[in-house]
């Protein structure tokens, strides 16, 4: 597959269908016929005809009139008679018959010469049952509504686009297969479920900045980029916290924000570089708060989207959403995973044995007392967790922008949610503190000078804005394209419409 960039074919090298498809353009346009109309006059939808002849006996015919546009599907000419189905973008389909006697030889002949797969072509005509009982458009008049040049896969012989051409060809992945424009709606639906449990609840929607004088919000690597009209470098945002805890400090108490966010890291079924996200921030709330939130939202999108809480994932199995799930400690999990008492007092030395013994290496940058738990709990832990699950308290070294707990030492009030073994969404009683908050960032300011790539950075603006009072808040973030994953068992390339994907020569 050719990278869009890249210079054309010579001639020579063009596939022959594309050349004939050329061609008859040119011809059209040669005669006066419109290869690509400005519009044409439908006035039903595709949907709308079998929603009102919803079961039309055989060989039944009626004086109804329409005109419907569609792609084209599958074709097939027979002496003073051509089908074609057409198809609209939800996939929905309509038999088109032509007939000398409606639209007269020269129109059939026209319609059998210029007409090829792919195209969209408008009918009018009488609605009525054939003698199978398809419904169909009887045409009286047709019209080319626009000429595709390349052709389509074959929708009949049960062949199917490979991964790669369906996520580097998206445009006709969704053309055929009824699956990639399941997706479409069903991302669409799980957003604006999203949307409107949050309006439910009074909370307001807010837009954050996208370029950003510095990444802040999540330990993330950044993506950079240069801003011309004041010849300063700038962040693409990898979180949009910090900014929505400023609304928080202005008194916007419930707020919250649905995102792209950009990552400067690995790619794999689970992480991409753009991705979106939800943020809410809830004064008065907490973690607690969060997870009784964030339960309900992802509860809320599955009976919305797919009107239950046990979905069918890619695989065949089925996977409940529903009740009420399942809360641990980090420690604790992790402790009894060991075998032995893991607490935020076990030396790192035992810890860098403990990871030694299970084969992982950590860079010298990372070897935090937080890290290394952190490391030690996916491995042994984190993968297992196949109900969802809410994974509570973590070290304070990892989450420097997270209060500390109330009962227990050295960490911190947060969780995780895994949902299949994957980090599904987040959630603090969120640090207010803005003395402590500055000696966080100062310690993550260190990190970053001994080469932790993904430490934070000092941030003077949000802690001035701190230092005017953010009132106590719970704050979540999840990713919506893994709650698609959840919902699917799809990977993050198929959640993702237009994922990025690197060019081809």
């Amino acid at each position: 597959m050719q990278d869009p960039d890249a210079a054309q074919p010579a001639a020579d090298d063009v596939p022959e269908q594309i050349r004939v498809r050329k061609a008859k353009r040119e011809r059209l346009l040669e005669e006066g016929v419109e290869a690509y109309p400005v519009s044409v006059p439908r006035t039903h939808t595709i949907a709308q005809v079998r929603e009102t002849y919803p079961a039309l006996e055989p060989g039944t015919e009626t004086d109804d009139l329409v005109g419907v546009a569609g792609r084209v599907v599958f074709l097939r000419n027979t002496g003073r008679l051509a089908f074609a189905t057409l198809q609209d973008g939800a996939g929905t389909r309509l038999q088109a018959m032509l007939s000398e006697k409606e639209v007269g030889a020269d129109a059939l002949a026209a319609f059998k010469a210029d007409v090829d797969l792919g195209d969209h072509v408008f009918v009018h005509g009488r609605v009525i049952a054939s003698r199978r009982g398809e419904l169909s458009v009887m045409a009286d008049e047709w019209r080319m509504a626009a000429k595709a040049i390349r052709p389509l896969p074959n929708l009949y012989e049960g062949t199917e686009m490979s991964e790669e051409a369906r996520v580097r060809q998206r445009y006709v992945d969704l053309i055929v297969r009824p699956g990639a424009r399941e997706m479409v709606r069903l991302r669409s639906a799980v957003v604006r479920s999203l949307r409107e449990n949050f309006y439910r609840r009074g909370f307001l929607e807010l837009e954050t900045p996208m370029l950003q004088v510095r990444p802040e919000g999540a330990a993330a690597r950044q993506f950079e980029t240069h801003m011309n009209a004041f010849d300063m470098e700038l962040f693409l945002r990898i979180a949009p916290e910090l900014f929505l805890k400023r609304a928080a400090v202005g008194g916007v108490e419930k707020v919250f924000e649905i995102n792209r966010n950009f990552r400067n890291e690995g790619v794999d079924s689970t992480h991409s570089p753009e991705f979106a996200m939800l943020e809410a921030y809830e004064a008065y709330g907490d973690y607690d708060t969060m997870a009784a939130l964030t339960q309900d939202l992802v509860q809320t999108a599955a009976l919305d989207a797919l009107g239950t809480t046990v979905v069918t994932l890619a695989d065949g199995t089925e996977y409940d959403l529903g009740g009420e799930w399942t809360s641990l400690t980090m420690y604790g999990s992790l402790s009894e995973a060991l075998g032995e008492e893991i607490t935020h007092d076990t030396s790192d030395e035992h810890l860098l044995g403990l990871l030694a013994a299970a084969e992982i290496e950590l860079a010298p940058s990372q070897r935090n007392h937080g890290k290394l738990v952190e490391e030690l709990w996916e491995h042994h832990v984190g993968s297992t967790l196949w109900a969802p699950t809410f994974v509570r308290d973590f070290p304070v070294e990892t989450s420097p922008l997270t209060r500390d707990h109330r009962t227990e030492r050295g960490l911190v009030e947060k969780w995780d949610l895994y949902v299949r073994g994957m980090e599904l969404a987040t959630a603090y009683s969120e640090l207010v503190d803005p003395v402590v908050q500055r000696e966080r960032f100062e310690a993550q300011a260190l990190l970053a000078a001994k080469g932790d790539d993904e430490a934070m950075r000092i941030d003077e603006d949000f802690l001035t804005a701190m230092e005017h009072a953010m009132p106590p808040s719970g704050g979540m973030g999840m990713g919506i394209d893994r709650l698609l994953i959840a919902m699917t068992g799809h990977g993050i390339r198929d959640t993702i419409v237009f994922p990025l994907v690197k060019p081809q020569v």
